[in-house]
């Protein structure tokens, strides 16, 4: 009875837009740890007969967070008296890494290992496609001059035609994509020096049609040498993940991968730990084949967020063979969903670093419109 009396009290309260972003001023974005409202993250709010409407903008399509934003902003809002229902949108506006040349990219990141043979093109692949399906518009750029894998991972084998004078990206799950394994036949060696590689990385990030992008993520090869130096030189990455193994020999060499990143000034997003183990699909049982939790003590150790552990599944290596990764060929599968966590979580970092590098800087552009409460 108390709460059906409190509700009809409050039925005649003519609620104001003023009353609503205050309420959402106490609203806290979990990994910028400042409110909405400061942020300029709230837009288009109205009030009609105790219904309110209002978007929020979020720092990424790919934010991890936003079912418990949407919660907070809910509950905040129908504390005040007269509110009857809340409808919350969202949009996104990436932040821009103020520092990347390219001013049709937001952001650029590396994906390195300290040694071959960690899948890391796997997760480039898998990592871009994630992206794009959250709604970003992802560029993948195979820099892996001497073993040029993506284009077979991604079932594509040919560039468009050029426009204008410049190389057209190829297209695949939603990615724009280049590798100069369009560029020579397959059983083709690259046999190339320093200077030639300096060229080509030159070309393909200013020759080549990116379009807007809000993510370009580059795949690294492993290793450290002229294509980090090459790629520090003609751009700024706005972020860099590491993938490694459980091993010991992998952990050692991901070190090295690490070093580079520190010696380039590039932030280190996080390590990524995959083939972490083998579910046996007969038993469920779980099998730790190369160790077990190496990845993760190594990112304490370092001071990095750990992003994640990728499970082995015989999919993955099929899916790259046969052109369609696993987040494509088996969404459901724990090594997917495992690939899309990570990708998420790869997004709010870079946010996060982003508007700590511009601590006055805002989420949205220009000023909240004003919509007058019906």
């Amino acid at each position: 009875m108390r709460g059906l009396f409190k509700k009809g009290r409050n039925e005649g309260t003519q609620v104001t837009k003023e009353q609503v972003m205050e309420a959402l001023s106490h609203v806290i974005e979990p990994e910028l740890r400042r409110d909405l409202v400061s942020l300029n993250m709230v837009r288009d709010v109205v009030v009609d007969n105790g219904v309110v409407r209002f978007t929020v903008v979020l720092t990424t399509p790919a934010c991890p967070l936003r079912s418990r934003i949407e919660q907070e902003c809910r509950e905040a809002v129908m504390a005040v008296p007269g509110v009857r229902q809340v409808e919350v949108n969202f949009t996104a506006n990436v932040v821009r890494d103020t520092r990347v040349s390219n001013l049709n990219i937001r952001n650029i990141v590396a994906v390195a290992s300290g040694k071959g043979g960690v899948g890391k093109s796997t997760v480039a692949v898998n990592l871009a496609i994630a992206l794009a399906q959250e709604g970003a518009a992802v560029g993948l750029l195979d820099a892996d001059i001497y073993g040029p894998n993506v284009p077979l991972m991604l079932g594509v084998n040919h560039l468009p035609p050029p426009e204008g004078g410049k190389v057209v990206p190829a297209e695949a799950y939603g990615v724009r994509v280049m590798s100069i394994g369009f560029l020579v036949a397959p059983d083709q060696p690259v046999i190339w020096r320093g200077p030639m590689l300096h060229t080509a990385l030159r070309q393909f990030l200013g020759d080549v049609q990116w379009g807007e992008l809000d993510y370009l993520i580059v795949d690294m090869p492993p290793g450290t040498g002229d294509v980090q130096l090459s790629l520090a030189q003609h751009t700024t990455l706005s972020g860099g993940v590491i993938v490694t193994t459980p091993q010991d020999v992998a952990l050692a060499d991901a070190r090295k991968g690490l070093a580079t990143f520190q010696k380039l000034n590039v932030p280190v997003l996080g390590i990524i730990e995959n083939m972490s183990y083998f579910v046996a699909p007969d038993t469920g049982q779980r099998y730790a084949i190369f160790g077990s939790g190496g990845g993760r003590r190594y990112a304490q150790e370092i001071g990095v967020p750990f992003l994640g552990e990728v499970p082995i599944d015989p999919r993955i290596a099929e899916g790259g063979d046969t052109g369609t990764p696993i987040v494509i060929a088996a969404p459901e599968s724990e090594a997917a969903q495992a690939l899309r966590h990570i990708a998420r979580q790869v997004a709010a970092r870079l946010s996060v670093i982003n508007v700590q590098r511009e601590p006055e800087g805002l989420i949205g552009v220009g000023d909240i419109p004003v919509v007058q409460d019906r």
